[in-house]
């Protein structure tokens, strides 16, 4: 009997912590995918229609714009998230006097509350009051003064520099963690060299943090598909559907039309993505592991 009860305690030990998974995730998970054959507004009686919702899915204008403006706004959290956060740890890494304010400046942003950082871009985006279009004013150039979050052409851009300011410190962090691992033998034989600021940063601090990059460009892209409180707030999808992305749709779909059939079925959709999206980023970091190359 001791025998046996050895090999089921590591099962007794991890049974509560399954359980637990299974509640919050497999069951849900189970059912979204049952309710996604089914045209159901979550009161009245279910009627199943196969792959119906499916189908219009594939045919819903709307939905499968929200996932160009998705792909938008990853390319462009990419370029001012990782890449701004790259050079900006590159400057701060100079070992320039007063870098340590700085970092805290830019990290600021990372914690303040999504909802807070979204109703203050709202005004600084006011085309009356705003912060954007006064500065504008006062330096001359009315005529680029614009209704940023009315106007379809510039609503989009203006939330990826929103999503911008907040996260750029957050990769910052990472990579000037990853610069601050370099060994100083490094430098020290670069500056030897003849080497300036720009070339050590170029050809030694970016290749040598190259795999922290393209990880922090994977979490770019896996949290795209996961944005909704900074679109929510700001436009709520608006003006036009031009800034609605998957997931504000899909709340609409659920709890403003409330069908919850063909909302199911857009979450389907929509974690099969993730999820060829998760397997083809783990297939990228199994060819090159490691944090940092020496």
């Amino acid at each position: 009997m001791s025998g046996k009860s050895n090999k089921l305690s590591p099962y007794l030990f991890i049974s509560p912590a399954l359980l637990l998974f299974a509640f919050v995730v497999l069951i849900p998970v189970l059912m979204t995918f049952v309710f996604s054959f089914y045209d159901w507004n979550g009161i009245g009686q279910m009627k199943f229609t196969g792959f119906d919702n499916y189908i219009r899915a594939f045919q819903d204008r709307i939905y499968i714009n929200s996932y160009g403006h998705t792909l938008v706004y990853i390319v462009a959290t990419v370029v001012v998230e990782v890449l701004v956060g790259l050079g900006l740890a590159g400057l701060i890494t100079m070992g320039r006097k007063g870098s340590g304010i700085f970092r805290l400046a830019f990290f600021v942003p990372v914690m303040l509350p999504m909802i807070v950082v979204s109703y203050l871009w709202k005004f600084v985006y006011n085309s009356d009051f705003g912060l954007i279009n006064i500065l504008l004013e006062k330096i001359g150039l009315e005529s680029w003064t614009r209704v940023w979050l009315g106007n379809p052409d510039t609503a989009l851009y203006a939330i990826c520099i929103v999503s911008g300011w907040v996260y750029a410190g957050f990769y910052m962090t990472i990579f000037y963690s990853g610069i601050q691992r370099i060994s100083k033998e490094v430098y020290e034989s670069a500056y030897l060299d003849g080497a300036g600021e720009g070339q050590i940063f170029f050809k030694i601090k970016v290749p040598m943090i190259r795999n922290l990059v393209e990880t922090g460009i994977m979490l770019c892209v896996l949290t795209g598909f996961q944005s909704f409180d900074l679109f929510y707030v700001m436009t709520n999808g608006g003006p036009y559907n031009s800034t609605e992305i998957v997931t504000t749709y899909l709340v609409k779909v659920v709890f403003t039309h409330m069908s919850i059939g063909y909302g199911s079925a857009l979450a389907v959709i929509m974690t099969i993505v993730i999820a060829v999206i998760g397997l083809i980023a783990g297939r990228l970091n199994k060819k090159d592991s490691g944090v940092l190359e020496y």
